[in-house]
């Protein structure tokens, strides 16, 4: 199998069923990618695959093959820079479990909607649980960055 991940074009030979998760963790040692629920409902595995955020635990290898896959680790470029910025001046996350997967889904929202309502955040966000229910931070850091980007 052979796929563009985070810039480099990657070989991999695994069982074509496999997750991408189990791949991006197990077989290449990218670990902020995490293992949630594995059934696509809380985000946490959620990675950019040509752009769009998509649920590694229910994507398997062989629908990556020949696609460019993101993950926390090889975000790059000015939204994820401001993104990542805000997260921490902010202070978003508290246990911090779910963020990459946030951030990622974040940067995909604002790569296609620089300035997000409430509306647009909750409905691009709304397949990524926070346990920690710190949506209003994670609202507010979205909007700080929409701001920021504008500048």
């Amino acid at each position: 199998m052979r796929m563009t991940l985070n810039g480099q074009t990657t070989d991999i030979d695994v069982d074509a069923g496999k997750p991408l998760l189990w791949v991006l963790r197990d077989d290449l040692g990218l670990v902020g990618t995490k293992y949630g629920c594995g059934q696509a409902l809380c985000g946490a595995c959620t990675v950019l695959i040509d752009g769009q955020p998509a649920r590694a635990c229910q994507t398997t290898i062989a629908d990556a093959e020949g696609r460019s896959i993101v993950t926390i680790e090889g975000v790059s470029g000015k939204v994820a820079e401001v993104v990542q910025t805000t997260w921490t001046r902010l202070d978003v996350p508290q246990c911090g479990y779910c963020q990459s997967g946030q951030v990622v889904a974040t940067i995909a929202l604002l790569t296609a909607n620089r300035k997000p309502t409430d509306t647009d955040i909750d409905d691009a966000l709304s397949g990524n649980l926070c346990r920690c229910s710190t949506y209003h931070r994670i609202r507010a850091a979205v909007h700080e960055a929409a701001k920021l980007l504008e500048a």
